[in-house]
């Protein structure tokens, strides 16, 4: 059966010379899932590729992924070329699979076993925004090594996405690191790249929804960007911090700091603070992981003085005893009730003033999000500036003397 699609898909089936690795990319209506399962059944049918398909949060084919793929097997006509089970697909023509997978086991973060991974050709990934970090995806990926003497085909792997925020590791390691600019075409080194929309796709999409987006188009042109052209965002939506710049620092104005302590996963924070009528003016010194104790003392003696007045998270009384007995004026934030809601509202009242050369921080300002708006729940990520910067604010403002964050 001939079926139409859009040629942007056309490297789907015929692959160009070198390519291992599909980034698709799209908005709604757009066509991604449709078309990569049929091309995945084409190369299970026709290429003999054992493929690895699902998302990083199902735990069963009973998801959208296993019926996308039954449903183009039936649309082709291939219903005798195929036996199809319970989270998989198997050919009744070659040694081919189609087996549906989850990444993500349970309610925890570890990947699922990769021990079986070693007979698989091909890995497709639905909505692969969805993988928290570079470091899950290549475990699984480095275990797609199905090549034998039956299938001279490269492995393939191919990730399909909704476009997010460009903090996303997806566009940090196949775009920024490439030089490859958004709804980008083509091929780059290894990499093939598929962006399409709605527009590609219009003879499948009803009038209303072409309506809709149109409307959209006038009224919400950032989200129209983001969800129905599946453009990268610069700014995650819902930010918590709702009003910043870039700008200096004064530094004719008092000021404090703010920290907050990290190791492995998190980083040590140290920003300075000051406070006028309308601004927050923050300048970022320090961002870093890994730092031990006598760590930070040596980035300290280098950055403040000894009268510099320090407001540190109170959950590391023993990190914040040991500076103290070093000499530094640090003091313990006080955590009281809705104190991150309240803090936050704080920082809410005025514009926070940003210096252009403090990037970390921009990322948190741009991706710092509400998990929960109605309950001012955030996420917690993104924070670890913007928890300083709390911790340092609130001893500016109180009229108390002292502070509760």
């Amino acid at each position: 059966m001939k079926i139409k699609i859009s040629d942007k898909y056309e490297p789907l089936f015929q692959r160009p010379n070198g390519v291992d690795t599909y980034i698709v990319t799209g908005g709604r209506f757009s066509s991604k899932s449709y078309t990569v399962a049929i091309a995945a059944v084409n190369w299970a049918a026709r290429l003999n590729h054992r493929i690895l398909y699902g998302r990083y949060t199902n735990v069963s084919g009973k998801d959208s992924t296993f019926p996308e793929v039954e449903e183009k097997i039936k649309l082709l006509g291939w219903d005798a070329a195929f036996n199809i089970n319970i989270n998989r697909i198997e050919s009744t023509q070659n040694d081919s699979k189609i087996v549906f997978k989850g990444f993500k086991t349970g309610s925890n973060i570890q990947t699922a076993s990769l021990k079986s991974l070693k007979d698989f050709s091909s890995l497709i990934v639905e909505e692969a925004e969805e993988i928290p970090d570079f470091d899950t995806y290549e475990k699984v990926s480095l275990s797609i090594r199905g090549n034998n003497n039956t299938n001279p085909e490269p492995n393939i792997k191919v990730l399909i996405l909704n476009p997010t925020t460009k903090e996303h590791w997806i566009y940090k390691e196949f775009f920024e690191a490439k030089g490859v600019e958004a709804g980008f075409n083509g091929v780059k080194d290894n990499v093939c790249y598929i962006h399409t929309s709605y527009l590609d796709c219009l003879d499948f999409v009803p009038d209303d929804i072409i309506r809709s987006f149109e409307e959209m188009r006038i009224r919400k042109p950032k989200r129209y960007e983001n969800i129905v052209m599946g453009g990268w965002l610069d700014k995650a939506e819902g930010c918590v911090i709702e009003d910043w710049k870039i700008g200096p620092f004064d530094d004719s104005l008092p000021s404090v700091y703010g920290m907050d302590f990290g190791y492995v996963n998190d980083p040590t924070t140290l920003v300075k603070i000051a406070t006028d009528d309308n601004n927050i003016y923050t300048e970022l010194k320090l961002h870093r992981k890994g730092m031990s104790t006598p760590d930070i003392i040596t980035f300290l003696e280098q950055t403040v003085t000894k009268n510099d007045l320090i407001l540190a998270d109170c959950a590391e009384p023993r990190l914040i005893e040991e500076l103290q007995i070093a000499g530094f004026n640090v003091v313990a934030c006080r955590k009281g009730p809705d104190s991150i809601k309240n803090g936050l509202a704080r920082l809410n009242e005025k514009t926070i003033v940003s210096r252009s050369e403090d990037v970390e921080m921009h990322r948190e300002l741009n991706n710092y999000v509400w998990n929960d708006k109605k309950s001012n729940t955030p996420i917690d990520n993104w924070n670890h500036i913007l928890d300083s910067l709390r911790y340092g604010y609130d001893e500016l403002v109180q009229d108390n003397g002292f502070y509760f964050v």
